[in-house]
């Protein structure tokens, strides 16, 4: 990290300014040579400074704002340098080829929040939440993304942390000093109550980043059922706009359509599915197979079946397949005659919705079910801290599993020193979670994911 680094921040395009930043030891000094202007190597920090971006001829290539802010106190923590030039392709373009030309290297995605974490301005887990926020397209995945950039969420994790560094330093105590009377003799009794509050707390945050992951990346919602039943209907309805094909014709829907809306400020992912019958045809049977695994994947699923139709025996088979999943019973097509009888079958009342999406009906008891299906109305109010990401949530699911393992040494009395060495490898994943410890590659890997000039 000892050289200079270059990039556009800003989205590539016409626009009325765009940036492009500059971090790295000789920043300062490398802009300067090309500045026409106050000598930068001479302001203040934290200055913006007019003047003109020059080529090696004296051409003016724009004329520019350019801010100083000199290590520590930035976000890399190097001196850092942004100019500010207008918003067109072809100067933001030669503003950097200048810089690259003069000593700049081309930042690689992310790297900018890489050399803030590398250099202890930001955890991993802030690092995730800066793309998290630049991600973001509700107010609460705003404001989770707030609070994990704050450190409320790497809080969680160190607080885990520094319990279980009490519970170790304790152990060698015991066992390197054991004439000591003043400190407290850990026991496999009283090990068991800290290594089951350990779990509890544990359970709770895995229990809340559920909800953390539905407020990052919506809920998946599939809408499944027999052909003809209106689900092209229910799409276009719920998302307001005319995008599923809708006939009379059964097995119009071939492949998937998706659409989205915020409900609550939390995102549905809606897919329209291929309807589910027995077909020779081959193309509409690769629809119905890509339509079950879609169902099978879904964290939500309505299920929409025909007021006007008679029950049909794969109704039965369907229901076995979400009865473990979040799904609603959407009966469509109230305002026909009832030909439908649903009686026999086991399903919950709440769990029904009547609806007549040709007159607009039970739209919104769908959505207020949804609401409550999914404690969406708490989400919307409560402060979120939660885990959102795939990485740090299997992280904490494999350090839960080992310290259960633990709880049942501690039952079989295995010796204190070997209970020891596994707290301190828990000890040490946890780390991992918010960047204590770290696996080159695999932060190579996260920051590839960043864009570019962050």
């Amino acid at each position: 990290m000892n050289d200079t680094i270059a990039a556009i921040s800003t989205a590539l395009g016409i626009g009325a300014i765009s940036i492009i930043r500059v971090s790295g030891e000789d920043s300062i000094e490398i802009v300067n040579s090309i500045f026409k202007g106050k000598d930068l190597k001479k302001v203040d920090s934290h200055t913006i400074n007019y003047g003109h971006i020059i080529n090696e001829n004296g051409e003016i290539i724009d004329e520019v704002l350019v801010s100083i802010m000199r290590a520590p106190k930035t976000f890399t923590t190097e001196d850092i340098v942004e100019i500010n030039t207008h918003g067109g392709i072809a100067p933001t373009n030669k503003v950097l080829e200048l810089l690259l030309e003069n000593g700049c290297r081309l930042a690689e995605p992310g790297e900018f929040t890489k050399r803030a974490f590398l250099n202890g301005r930001i955890d991993l887990l802030e690092a995730e939440a800066v793309m998290d926020m630049i991600d973001s397209k509700t107010d609460v995945q705003r404001r989770m993304a707030v609070n994990q950039i704050n450190g409320k969420t790497s809080n969680l994790i160190n607080e885990l942390r520094n319990d279980m560094i009490q519970i170790i330093s304790n152990i060698n105590v015991n066992i390197d000093y054991p004439e000591y009377d003043d400190v407290e003799m850990i026991t496999n009794d009283i090990m068991i109550p800290k290594i089951n509050n350990l779990k509890q707390r544990i359970e709770k945050i895995l229990k809340e980043s559920e909800n953390g992951k539905i407020i990052k990346e919506g809920i998946a919602t599939s809408i499944i059922g027999r052909p003809n039943v209106g689900k092209s209907s229910l799409l276009n309805a719920l998302i307001e706009e005319d995008k599923a094909i809708v006939t009379d014709i059964a097995g119009t829907t071939r492949d998937i359509v998706e659409g989205q809306i915020k409900i609550n400020g939390i995102l549905l992912n809606i897919i329209d599915t291929a309807g589910i019958r027995d077909t020779e045809d081959k193309v509409e049977a690769l629809g119905v197979e890509k339509s079950l695994k879609i169902m099978e994947q879904s964290d939500l699923v309505l299920f929409v079946l025909n007021n006007n139709e008679e029950l049909t025996t794969d109704v039965e088979d369907l229901l076995k397949q979400i009865k473990d999943k979040n799904y609603l019973v959407l009966i469509n097509k109230i305002d026909l005659e009832k030909k439908l009888d649903i009686s026999d079958l086991k399903i919950e009342k709440d769990r029904i919705i009547k609806l007549s999406i040709i007159n607009n009906s039970g739209i919104d008891e769908l959505k207020e079910k949804i609401i409550q299906l999914f404690n969406i109305e708490r989400l919307e109010t409560k402060d979120p801290t939660y885990l959102s990401n795939t990485r740090s949530i299997s992280i904490l699911k494999k350090c839960l599993k080992h310290v259960e393992e633990v709880e049942e040494g501690l039952k079989n009395n295995l010796p204190i020193d070997m209970i020891e060495l596994d707290i301190k490898n828990i000890w040490e994943e946890l780390g991992t979670i918010n960047g204590t410890s770290y696996d080159e590659e695999l932060l190579d890997e996260m920051f590839k994911r960043f864009c570019l000039g962050k």
